[in-house]
């Protein structure tokens, strides 16, 4: 297809952000800080790895609402002799935990995973066991080079010191304030004199600052074998939680590998079960790879029909088929074949929308955070992380500082589903730290948060940058679609024309602010430059680190 895409677009936008450049590394993450601290360890001569670990624990200070020490997340990483593995640091169930330990709300849908008292969503009883510090703390020894006392230290520093509340931190602390205000520790950071912290304002965690100088001595055997394991156990155990010494010391995290889809002449390699993204991303592309998108042109009508038939179609399938490979069978040769793909492309209608089941026999939150970090030797990571819903279960432990996960909301309450209740379970998510190639050489690295909205969003910007040929922060930036079967929600700049259209072939338009959060991502150019975006939907922010040190014997000398 020839010319510009912008030529065969119904919907059109302009970027609010702009890219930056570097030759010697990039960081991308959603808060200015968090990038800083990552950007820090490449201008120190540390590696892509370094600089994720760094940013991470950066993001536990300046992102308290999406990121942890006590959440769970999948680190997708690309070494410099081009291997690539998905580290699963996802958390899981606690062994107290039974199928019927909670009860469902009478009434909620099939989808819904509520539970009489919220007892799932807020408060201890919500905690899964950790997996992030575990993760990170493994990551940084197989793969680093520098210590972890080292790649901590802007953390530390930025709880310490304390930094200034953004806009998008003070409309976060506003939307969670009536269940924080329940609990006092949390309120005193946040909340102080009862109402929100204003932006501008200074935000301190001394006590966290203590927790992080503690695992910068004694690393993840302090929280999984050591004494900030105790006073967690000690908090669930008083307060009614489940997670006890055995989870701690029994948790591990799993080397995956990647799953692979062939796209127009491309490979992307995107997360594997108990992710769903990978599978569903690779069985969307396959079927929409029956026809000419960038033809239909990007936010048109037609294209926005197929987006939402292959979207209700995944999201029909995960229902039934997705969830952790250790407890139940998830047919991924199927949903990834082609022959499948044409099956459901063939019963899809180009004029009408329809309802779809799940072809094959056989939920979760907004408020996670994601990264993506390189450096000049090869090295690659893209990494999606989470407490689950915006602060967590809405707590935070005297003793730690530090907000705890409510991940047990993902799980479905009632028994003999997907997704039940087990102990030891892991967590299925919709994650999607993906990395697109081209003839081997790997082109672009990707993500973002936003619960069931990321792989679908991920697989639009797939589709900007491979189809309509959009620059990398275009993609990142362009109106979003999202359904799962019910409202087709779209962002505020697809013009009401083609929402008219939409609803005319049978679609349920919902207009939406924002459709997922703020991606993150790197292209790698030819000449060895990288150009490293992120939109406007968060704090994101991009750094490039370039130059270099001088040459041997190169230095200014007086006459």
């Amino acid at each position: 297809m020839t010319g510009h895409w912008r030529d065969r677009a119904a919907t059109g936008f302009q970027c609010q952000k702009q890219p930056a450049t570097g030759s010697r590394g990039m960081v991308v993450s959603n808060h200015p800080l968090a990038s800083s601290a990552g950007a820090e360890m490449l201008a120190a001569g540390g590696n892509a790895i370094d600089a994720a670990i760094a940013t991470l624990f950066a993001l536990t200070v300046v992102e308290p609402m999406m990121v942890g020490i006590i959440g769970g997340g999948m680190a997708h990483i690309r070494l410099a002799d081009g291997s690539h593995r998905f580290v699963d640091g996802q958390s899981t169930v606690p062994l107290a935990v039974r199928p019927d330990t909670y009860t469902s709300k009478p009434g909620s849908a099939h989808d819904v995973f509520d539970t009489t008292g919220d007892e799932n969503l807020n408060g201890p009883k919500a905690v899964a066991v950790p997996g992030s510090l575990k993760a990170w703390c493994e990551t940084l020894r197989k793969f680093g080079t520098m210590s972890l006392a080292d790649v901590m230290q802007p953390a530390i520093k930025y709880a310490s010191r304390g930094y200034a509340a953004t806009p998008y931190l003070h409309e976060c602390i506003s939307d969670s304030a009536r269940e924080m205000l329940k609990d006092k520790p949390i309120s005193a950071i946040y909340l102080p004199s009862g109402t929100p912290l204003k932006t501008g304002e200074r935000v301190v965690q001394s006590e966290y600052a203590e927790t992080l100088t503690y695992i910068a001595q004694h690393g993840e055997a302090a929280l999984y074998h050591g004494p900030l394991g105790d006073i967690l156990v000690d908090y669930m155990k008083k307060n009614g939680g489940f997670i006890a010494r055995e989870d701690l010391t029994t948790y591990k995290t799993v080397e995956r590998q990647p799953i692979r889809a062939d796209y127009r002449g491309w490979q992307i390699l995107g997360p594997p079960p108990p992710a769903a993204s990978g599978v569903h991303i690779a069985q969307m592309l396959n079927i929409l790879e029956g026809y000419d998108i960038a033809k239909l042109g990007f936010g048109s009508a037609a294209t926005i029909h197929y987006l939402a038939e292959v979207l209700k179609i995944a999201f029909a399938d995960r229902a039934a088929a997705s969830g952790d490979p250790d407890f139940i069978n998830v047919p991924v040769e199927r949903l990834t074949s082609k022959a499948y793909a044409g099956e459901r492309r063939r019963a899809i209608d180009p004029d009408r929308a329809q309802s779809w089941a799940a072809g094959v026999a056989q939920l979760e939150s907004a408020h996670t955070t994601h990264m993506t970090a390189a450096d000049a030797f090869g090295n690659v990571v893209a990494t999606t992380q989470t407490i689950n819903n915006l602060f967590g279960a809405k707590i935070l432990i005297p003793g730690l500082g530090t907000i705890p996960n409510n991940y047990m909301n993902l799980y479905d309450p009632r028994p003999g589903h997907a997704l039940s209740l087990a102990p030891g379970k892991r967590v299925t998510t919709s994650m999607s730290p993906v990395m697109a190639l081209r003839d081997g050489r790997l082109v672009y690295a990707l993500g973002l948060p936003g619960g069931k909205r990321i792989f679908p969003s991920a697989m639009q910007a797939l589709i900007n940058l491979v189809d309509h040929g959009m620059s990398l922060q275009e993609a990142v930036e362009a109106p979003r679609v999202w359904t799962e079967g019910n409202a087709l929600e779209v962002e505020l700049a697809v013009p009401e024309s083609i929402r008219a259209k939409l609803t005319s072939m049978g679609h349920k338009v919902q207009v939406m602010p924002t459709v997922a959060g703020g991606m993150n991502a790197i292209e790698f150019h030819d000449d060895g430059r990288m150009s490293g975006a992120a939109c406007w939907r968060a704090d994101g922010t991009p750094i490039g680190i370039a130059g270099g040190l001088a040459r041997a014997g190169v230095r200014f000398t007086p006459s």
